[in-house]
């Protein structure tokens, strides 16, 4: 039986629980995967249940079902589900998690609907009531990432880590956690509750005695700190003035000024394709739930660029390219959810980059270094890049994929349940593996067999940690990163825990 009560992120850690607090603040209180093939502790109202494939399945379709778990006196807390809509029968049905359920028809709950759109509501005796709503594509068959918390007389929830919902209400006290479908198949799944802290929900927690170290500091490290090409290493907007922007035409007019400035993102900006951006910038997230939705940022012959702190929502093309040329960019603490093509792509001569502490939320396309297997002129002797603590969590593919650079310096990442590969090293790259933990990977690393029609490239491992994978394809040698710069590499034991609470936007 997989359903469990959990004590602190170190246990989960210890016993290899596959899904671990992401909140460095909130104590756990249950967890359930279904890997064991059943649902104890779960109870149901309506709909067809059955553990299946290593999720919970809900598969009528001609009515509500409930199912709900955990003890109606809790309070303040946090449910968290991955959540996969299957079907719906018409149109505005949905799939949704439950919280402070008194029974199966009175609760809070936050609703994926098949319009588009995601709600919070309160339901009472089967009366339900919209407290929050915001546009959202729901598809059929992708997984989202679901996560409601109450505390107090708040509630917000947020889909693959993007805060979408909030409001005020008291009706509901304590209760149960659950999930439920209406009119329609899902698959539930990762089931995570962790106990909230009472009130708004705070920026930066005040660390406990089992609270992972700090995720990152504030200067780049890696290669983005490696002088070279004029540079003394990456400061960004550093010696400029400082601006907020909260339109996409401030936004862009900031990114576009010639001269060193900090650009300070504020609320949610759409905007579209891949904007430039001039050298000597920093591009940070502030406040509340910064966003970049629809495009992304390109660099072109730019450098010295920092972009933190932000989430990066439904890019047409590429969240964050760097190519053409461009050095010491520093990408850290950023959330990429659903990009069209790939989250960062580091391209045609990019250099001295570092890719740290960010949140790859079921991504397709996570990186690629070096764009074609016909790009030797411009590649080779370049795209020297740090990948360090970022959390692939569920992403597909491309963490990274690479050609021709080398190093490429792979550690202390979390890889969990990456449905086609981990790292790829093709067309002599040089890619070193250390210090990861690879959770649920099926091919870890590829490298002596090349991968798709790319030819094969060189890759050294030591001191990963791999559960439930496959092992990790090894050939030639790398040249050592420790011969640009110095770095202190954590346990990989430690990783998913550290890694989980410490990466992506809000995180700083």
């Amino acid at each position: 039986m997989r359903l469990r009560v959990l004590f602190t992120a170190l246990l989960l850690a210890v016993v290899g629980v596959a899904v671990v607090s992401r909140s460095a603040s909130a104590a756990p209180l249950l967890s359930d995967d279904f890997a064991d093939g059943n649902a104890s502790g779960w109870s149901t109202s309506g709909g067809s249940w059955a553990v299946s494939g290593g999720a919970y399945r809900q598969t009528g379709q001609s009515s509500d079902a409930r199912s709900r778990v955990g003890a109606v006196g809790w309070t303040d807390y946090t449910v968290r589900v991955r959540v996969t809509p299957a079907a719906f029968n018409g149109s505005n049905r949905f799939v949704a998690l439950l919280a402070r359920a008194q029974s199966a028809t009175s609760y809070y709950y936050v609703a994926l609907r098949s319009n588009n759109t995601v709600e919070l509501k309160r339901l009472v005796n089967g009366a339900a009531t919209t407290l929050d709503t915001a546009s959202l594509a729901v598809s059929l068959g992708r997984s989202y990432t679901v996560a409601l918390t109450v505390a107090g007389s708040s509630l917000s929830a947020t889909v693959d880590g993007v805060a979408l919902l909030s409001a005020s209400d008291n009706r509901f006290t304590a209760g149960q956690a659950g999930v439920a479908t209406y009119y329609a198949a899902s698959a539930f799944d990762d089931v995570v509750i962790e106990a909230a802290v009472s009130g708004p929900p705070t920026a930066s927690p005040t660390p406990t005695p089992t609270t992972p170290p700090p995720s990152g500091s504030g200067s780049a490290d890696g290669f983005a700190s490696v002088p070279a090409l004029g540079l003394s290493g990456t400061t960004g907007g550093a010696g400029g003035p400082t601006v907020t922007v909260d339109t996409s035409t401030e936004l862009l007019e900031a990114i576009d000024t010639v001269g060193p400035m900090t650009i300070q993102v504020a609320g949610r900006i759409a905007i579209t394709s891949k904007q430039g951006v001039r050298p000597n910038k920093t591009i940070v997230g502030v406040g509340s739930s910064p966003t970049i939705a629809g495009g992304g940022f390109d660099f072109y012959r730019s450098s010295n660029v920092i972009v933190r702190n932000l989430t990066f929502v439904d890019a047409e093309d590429d969240a964050i390219n760097v190519g053409q040329e461009s050095h010491h960019v520093w990408i850290d603490h950023n959330t990429f959810v659903s990009p069209v093509d790939g989250s960062i792509d580091i391209v045609r001569g990019a250099d001295y980059v570092t890719v740290s502490w960010n949140h790859f939320a079921a991504t397709d396309k996570s990186m690629l270094i070096s764009h074609s297997d016909g790009a030797a002129s411009t590649d080779v002797g370049h795209l020297k890049v740090t990948i360090h603590h970022n959390f692939f969590d569920r992403s597909r593919q491309r963490h990274p994929r690479v050609r021709f650079g080398e190093p490429v310096h792979v550690y202390n990442n979390y890889f969990l349940d990456n449905e086609l590969y981990g790292v790829a090293s093709t067309m002599n790259g040089g890619v070193l593996v250390e210090g990861n933990y690879f959770s649920g990977v099926p091919f870890p690393c590829f490298s002596a067999s090349g991968y798709a029609d790319s030819g094969p490239g060189r890759l050294v491992q030591r001191d990963n940690v791999l559960t439930g994978s496959g092992p990790c394809e090894v050939a030639g040698s790398v040249v050592e990163p420790r011969t640009y710069y110095p770095y202190t590499m954590d346990s990989a034991t430690t990783v998913p825990a550290r890694v989980a609470a410490g990466a992506g936007a809000g995180k700083l």
